[in-house]
């Protein structure tokens, strides 16, 4: 399997071809274990307030579904410019 940051490359050129397992790779290296998993989803805490989760399911052919590798991205992106601040 990829490594998340040549993943993450991926994600950024084409959401459409991201695998379910990459993107949960993805979350668990930069939110941690799933507080939710086992059923069709598998759900992240994220550090910040308000709706503080990131939410995934596996979508046809065990790819991710395009929207939500969108939504971890900027996720992500928000994290690592807290992180940064």
């Amino acid at each position: 399997m990829a490594k998340v940051e040549e993943i993450l490359e991926q994600m950024a050129e084409s959401p459409n071809n991201i695998r379910y397992d990459e993107l949960k790779k993805v979350c668990i290296e930069h939110f941690g274990a799933p507080r939710q998993e086992g059923t069709s989803h598998a759900v992240f805490k994220t550090p910040w307030q308000g709706d503080p989760r990131v939410n995934i399911q596996k979508g046809k052919n065990g790819m991710a579904k395009p929207y939500q590798v969108r939504q971890v991205q900027n996720a992500v992106e928000r994290k690592k410019e807290e992180e940064s601040e």
